[in-house]
């Protein structure tokens, strides 16, 4: 009995050891777990599929590393959450980013300290109404319904100033909704709204679902003649741009647009050896971006040039492209 006793007895211990063990094994593995969150955007852009493709990759390929992609306002919201530290990763805008480090417009109340990882694709500026509204210029917004963006996104950012170097005052010249473009589409379907902003990637889907929806005749208004005076205000951040003849249904043909770049930014707290992992891993796993969204397709080692991005590089990303031939 007394043996049965004292097995027993050893058998707890060691179950409470092994448990102790696997407990403390555990604490070490979670406290060695790196989460990453990446801001994005409203799920009808292009920012939140790739974020989540990027979510993906990182969270597959670097050891003890979590990424989530997070749904957010855009830019804006992207750059104030690496700010405050609640975010490692963002999207960004090139305007809002240099607008974040150098703490003016929507960043008065503190600067960012914001660091380019990578340049990515060109954002176009689409003006979008529907036929039966009247609208054929941005000039022609004066007295209309117009959405410029959710509040926090950079297209909130470059609507208002592609409506100041058309000559209108965005708070007087036009009754202003604040929609991200699945809220602007569903809205200008339902007619509450004349016209939208929405600066993205090609296609958008939410704009693809306005041109696809039956009986709507999608339109798109050029403004690429605005360029000259919105670069004589806010620098050389933009330039023209065309939207294809067919790139969304119903568009019969090209859209003398605007654009400026998107690039992928962090703080500069993140460590040289995590940023160089990072901009790698997007350079050398491009594919699997690319399988997400086209857009990837324009992640190109060319397009990492200063002139690209108004911020300064981070070291690790300069380190990286450096060994690739760039000149940074």
């Amino acid at each position: 009995m007394r043996r049965l006793k004292h097995a027993a007895a050893s058998l707890v211990a060691g179950l409470a050891a092994i448990a102790l063990s696997f407990g403390m094994s555990s604490g070490v593995a979670q406290a060695q777990q790196r989460t990453i969150a990446i801001g994005t955007g409203g799920t009808g852009g292009v920012y939140y599929p790739i974020g989540g493709g990027l979510a993906n990759l990182l969270s597959k390929n670097l050891p003890g590393v979590q990424a989530t992609a997070e749904v957010t306002g855009g830019s804006v919201d992207n750059l104030k959450l690496i700010g405050s530290g609640q975010s490692e990763i963002g999207f960004s805008m090139a305007d809002a980013a240099l607008d974040a480090f150098k703490g003016q417009d929507k960043f008065k109340s503190g600067k960012v300290d914001v660091r380019t990882l990578m340049v990515l694709y060109p954002n176009v500026m689409h003006v979008v109404t529907v036929d039966g509204t009247g609208i054929n210029s941005v000039a022609d917004l004066k007295g209309k319904r117009v959405s410029t963006g959710s509040g926090g996104s950079a297209t909130e950012v470059m609507a208002f100033r592609v409506i100041e170097a058309a000559g209108l005052d965005k708070d007087k010249d036009m009754k202003r909704e604040r929609l991200g473009v699945a809220e602007s589409v569903n809205a200008i379907k339902d007619r509450k709204i004349d016209a939208f902003f929405w600066v993205g990637g090609l296609p958008t889907s939410a704009v693809t679902d306005l041109g696809a929806t039956p009986g709507v005749k999608l339109k798109l208004i050029d403004h690429s003649d605005l360029v000259a005076k919105m670069n004589a205000k806010y620098g050389n951040l933009y330039s023209e741009n065309t939207i294809k003849a067919g790139v969304y249904p119903g568009q019969d043909k090209p859209n003398k647009a605007t654009a400026v770049w998107n690039i992928l930014v962090t703080s500069d707290k993140m460590s040289d050896k995590e940023a160089y992992d990072i901009v790698k891993l997007m350079v050398d796993k491009k594919a699997d971006l690319v399988a997400v969204h086209k857009e990837a397709n324009s992640f190109s080692i060319e397009n990492q040039v200063k002139a690209n991005s108004p911020v300064p590089w981070h070291p690790g990303a300069v380190k990286f492209f450096t060994e690739k031939g760039v000149k940074m």
